[in-house]
């Protein structure tokens, strides 16, 4: 057995500590200080998009955004540096990237779907909407998901995905909604005087805005009423306490001009045959 040079040995590992332990350690300290840079970096961006743009949640996801590709920039500089081949490395983390994707796709179209409402604004936080069945105000708008809250404070939470490429309406985007309602009076009461009726009731509404196209008119012979379909233009914040209002206001009125809101019914002939 050969003999073993110690000092051969301790030679090259003082060589090796002094090469690469200071390349080792200079990476380490650029990682930490790249990572403190790019946290102070980031929070001053949403700072900035967040009091040019005025949309926190908008602000937020672009300086996550800024944060995650600059620390991808930091990690592939720190590996070129401790003398990893980078362009291996690309090639791994884009492999990696293309599993995780396949296996996410589900994440990923949530994901693209909050991109586009966030770029496109179909809907805002406290927002009244309708979509996939549910409606609520918007009161939390993610990446991934969109929260409602209900009136009876329930949370709903929505795909973005799913937000994204169905049906959606939006209630307030409009600063004018129609309160729509229909009245049923009896087939013998007047039908000029009812509408006149709902036209007094809607002139001394002071939240209808007079000079939109408001409209009472006849809309319907049903089985048991005259239909008088009653639109109201207002202020889309006034809409549901005027609604209601609309509602009960109408039946006094029509009832103190002597008309009658009739319940449904049915006239019955008996014929007697004889056998």
């Amino acid at each position: 057995m050969e003999n073993i040079d110690l000092t051969a040995l301790y030679e090259k590992a003082i060589t090796y500590a002094t090469t690469y332990g200071l390349q080792f350690l200079l990476a380490l300290a650029v990682l930490l200080i790249g990572l403190w840079l790019i946290g102070k970096f980031s929070g001053i961006i949403e700072k900035q998009l967040e009091s040019h743009l005025n949309d926190a949640t908008l602000a937020k996801f672009l300086s996550s955004g800024f944060n995650i590709v600059l620390k991808v920039m930091l990690v592939i500089s720190v590996a070129s540096m401790i003398g990893i081949q980078t362009t291996s490395f690309i090639a791994v983390l884009g492999a990696a990237g293309l599993a995780v994707g396949m296996a996410l796709q589900g994440s990923l179209s949530n994901f693209a779907g909050g991109v586009m409402l966030l770029i496109f604004r179909p809907i805002r936080v406290g927002d009244y909407i309708a979509a996939q069945g549910h409606e609520g105000t918007v009161k939390d708008m993610g990446i991934f998901v969109t929260v409602l809250e209900t009136f009876d404070k329930r949370h709903i939470i929505l795909p973005n995905g799913a937000l994204s490429n169905g049906d959606l309406v939006n209630y307030t985007s409009s600063e004018v909604r129609a309160v729509e309602v229909t009245f049923g009076i009896s087939y013998s009461d007047d039908m000029l005087t009812a509408k006149n009726a709902l036209k007094k009731m809607m002139d001394n509404d002071s939240r209808v805005i007079q000079d939109e196209n408001n409209l009472i008119a006849i809309s319907e012979l049903a089985d048991s009423s005259v239909n008088i379909f009653y639109r109201a233009f207002i202020k889309t914040g006034d809409y549901w306490a005027c609604y209601f209002d609309t509602i009960e206001q109408g039946k006094v009125a029509l009832e103190a001009a002597g008309c009658t809101i009739p319940f449904p019914q049915r006239d019955v002939h008996m014929q007697q045959t004889s056998l």
